[in-house]
């Protein structure tokens, strides 16, 4: 006999926080007009960058998803921009509504240096000889890989890091702030040292944390895992009751606040959140990608992961636990915003890349035959 049934058809609406637009939104497909209401992704009017505070940029990463959004806002700034990578990757690529003429011109600009992050004499010489003022570190993830670029680099202006608002110890006490206590055993736990390192170095530093990010060219499968299902016309199965609460932010939004804190004397030294303005819960987020991508209300399914055997698969992309943070610091420090809501940026999302037929994984549905498998047999 099972225990509570495994698996419920949501038949009652659940605790949504999804922003106004939304129950306002047609479910019709935004197209571009979504781009068109916005100033064509320009940086904030605030922060005029003239030729003589001109910058030599290093970029550790920089050839998919964050740094490519970032290296064409500093490209445009006027910045001389290097991307630091192994070349494994093409250096640059169009951008979906990108015109070749403005392709062109950022490719023509943008300097390359191959190598291997991990080869930290080479790292040494290699940045010593270029000199860079700023250096923008995507990729980091263990303080033992940064300090042969502080090394490389001891006249360094500002240090700016992509942390992960992952550092956070679970808590009740919800959102979370840059002040909380962090989590030294997290997965996270090499972001948190790497904080730690630029703090007892004395170096001008700043570290943004980011939630979930989502957007365009997105590796992770976010938005991704949610647009197959609905595209293949599969039920959406979530764990739990739904009603879990989470936190996206747009990647362009999150590009737009790297640039914010350079040269920002208020970032000097200082953690930012960086995400979305609303919280959404899981059910919720499901109905979002539907509508923002023109996808009629989902099907979803509730199942409870313990009874459940997934191996080393993930059946969900999101933590199965309330996580989301406050914004309110990078608000008022920063003079930063958010310029996306959730369901226009899932729609700048659908429509830049996978409504164009393009993503980075394909649909694996396993995980999801096993948990409606069940709930047949249940239901039976």
């Amino acid at each position: 006999m099972a225990r509570l049934v495994a698996m419920q058809r949501q038949t009652q609406p659940s605790l949504s926080l999804l922003p106004s637009s939304l129950s306002d939104f047609n479910g019709t497909r935004l197209h571009s007009q979504v781009q068109c209401k916005r100033r064509v992704w320009q940086t904030k009017g605030a922060l005029q960058v003239s030729a003589s505070s001109s910058k030599n940029i290093l970029i550790m990463g920089g050839t998919r998803f964050i740094g490519v959004f970032l290296s064409r806002l500093l490209v445009k700034e006027g910045h001389q921009v290097t991307l630091f990578t192994r070349g494994k990757a093409p250096i640059t690529q169009q951008l979906p509504g990108e015109s070749d003429q403005d392709y062109a011109e950022f490719s023509s600009k943008v300097l390359h240096l191959k190598g291997d992050r991990k080869d930290f004499e080479f790292v040494k010489t290699s940045l010593a000889a270029k000199g860079f003022d700023v250096v923008y570190d995507i990729n980091g993830r263990e303080a033992v890989e940064v300090e042969p670029i502080l090394d490389a680099l001891p006249k360094l202006e500002q240090f700016i890091y992509c942390s992960s608002a992952g550092v956070y110890l679970k808590s009740d006490l919800l959102p979370h702030s840059e002040k909380d206590a962090v989590d030294p055993k997290s997965r996270h736990k090499g972001k948190l040292e790497t904080e730690s390192l630029l703090e007892s170095k004395g170096v001008n530093w700043t570290s943004i944390r980011p939630v979930y990010i989502y957007g365009p060219l997105n590796y992770n499968p976010v938005e991704e895992w949610f647009f197959h299902r609905l595209k293949a016309g599969r039920p959406i199965p979530i764990p739990n009751s739904g009603i879990q609460i989470t936190q996206l932010g747009h990647v362009k939004d999150l590009a737009e606040a790297f640039v914010e804190v350079l040269g920002n004397d208020k970032a000097s030294q200082q953690v930012f959140n960086i995400s979305g303005e609303k919280y959404v819960t899981f059910d919720g987020l499901a109905r979002a990608c539907a509508k923002a991508a023109g996808f009629p209300e989902p099907d979803i399914v509730h199942y409870n992961p313990k009874e459940f055997d997934f191996g080393k698969k993930k059946a969900f992309p999101f933590r199965d636990q309330h996580f989301f943070a406050s914004i309110d610091k990078a608000r008022h420090v920063l003079g930063w915003e958010p310029e996306f809501d959730l369901v226009e940026g899932l729609a700048d999302s659908y429509n830049l890349d996978f409504g164009r037929g393009t993503y980075r994984k394909e649909a694996d549905f396993s995980t999801d035959d096993l948990i409606l498998g069940k709930s047949l047999v249940l239901q039976a």
